[in-house]
């Protein structure tokens, strides 16, 4: 059976990516601007940051010429003399930010990307490699973050070379989360309602939800059966999930969450007597005006007819 080194797993066990938005809105620019909508291609950048041991920082990115072949995953062109001449550039503006791994836009694992990853290795012994999700289907974390490590196995045969899952997570400064709510202002379709926009946003939410339950779900039927090890913190995880979750057998509880219920629902029960109110109001009111206008058209056009009666009238005398 296939298993990895002791040192290589320890070492990443606690290992923790936290990917800046500034480097997802540089992805998904570099992305936009060099693969149209209809093509299925990737695109590769170099990610820059700080690698504590326990917590790899992914702070900035830039884009590297890359070209594959569609029907030959192995045959690629990626220029590393670029990559190098990017990097020292970007050290003489800030030098705390080193080069620590690279990115594509997959959306998942190619077969090269163990020889790309090689080729990495010419600038970070331990190179991070990033698949970022430009056209994510479903809601949640668009990053998966992979380390290459060794695979050993049982029969003493070679040893190959397997990428390892790590955490990954988005966090951004003050000044990042700032200009993130700017330009999602600006990007927000002006022909959708707040409500519309509301309604679409918890819908989203439910669905992500709805995800999540999913994979918990999977994985307790896994352990059950057998086939997935028990990890006793993601079962002190749920243990917690489920002590938040209310008491419903409590009659006081279940009083209060119909007190509330009925209280939002009285407040659209007045919000729809009230509107039709109003629209009737205005249409009484416009049947008013209507019926006023014809009135006055009405005698107008009698004052006319009197008007050329008494005209014609005098033309005969």
């Amino acid at each position: 059976m296939p298993a990895t080194t002791t040192e290589q797993l320890a070492t990443l066990q606690n290992t923790t990516v936290v990917v800046h938005p500034l480097v997802l809105l540089s992805v998904a620019d570099h992305h936009a601007r060099s693969v149209s909508r209809t093509s299925h291609k990737r695109v590769i950048g170099a990610l820059l940051g700080q690698d504590n041991g326990k917590t790899i920082n992914v702070a900035n990115s830039f884009g590297i010429p890359f070209e594959e072949d569609d029907k030959d995953s192995k045959s690629w062109f990626l220029d590393h003399n670029y990559v190098q001449e990017m990097y020292d550039m970007f050290r003489k503006v800030n030098a705390k930010e080193r080069l620590i791994g690279w990115y594509h836009t997959g959306p998942k694992l190619r077969a090269s990307d163990q020889e790309i990853n090689d080729l990495f290795k010419r600038f970070v012994a331990r190179p991070l490699m990033v698949i970022v999700d430009v056209r994510p289907h479903t809601v949640g974390i668009p990053t998966d973050a992979y380390f290459a490590v060794d695979e050993i196995k049982d029969d003493g045969t070679e040893t190959l070379k397997t990428f390892v899952h790590v955490p990954s997570a988005i966090e951004g400064e003050e000044a990042e989360e700032i200009g993130v709510e700017h330009l999602l202002r600006d990007i927000k379709d002006s022909t959708t309602t707040t409500l519309a926009t509301r309604v679409a946003e918890q819908l989203a939410s439910l669905r992500g939800l709805q995800s999540r339950l999913s994979d918990i779900q999977k994985y307790l039927v896994d352990v059950s059966q057998g086939t997935m090890p028990v990890d006793h913190k993601i079962v002190y995880h749920l243990q917690d999930a489920f002590n938040l979750l209310p008491d419903l057998a409590d009659r006081t509880l279940r009083d209060s969450f119909s007190s509330n219920t009925n209280d939002a629902l009285l407040v659209v029960y007045l919000s729809s007597l009230l509107r039709a109110v109003i629209a009737l109001h205005a249409l009484v009111d416009n049947k008013a005006t209507v019926g006023r206008a014809e009135l006055e058209d009405g005698s107008n056009e009698g004052k006319q007819k009197s008007v050329v009666k008494e005209e014609k009238a005098s033309e005969h005398t």
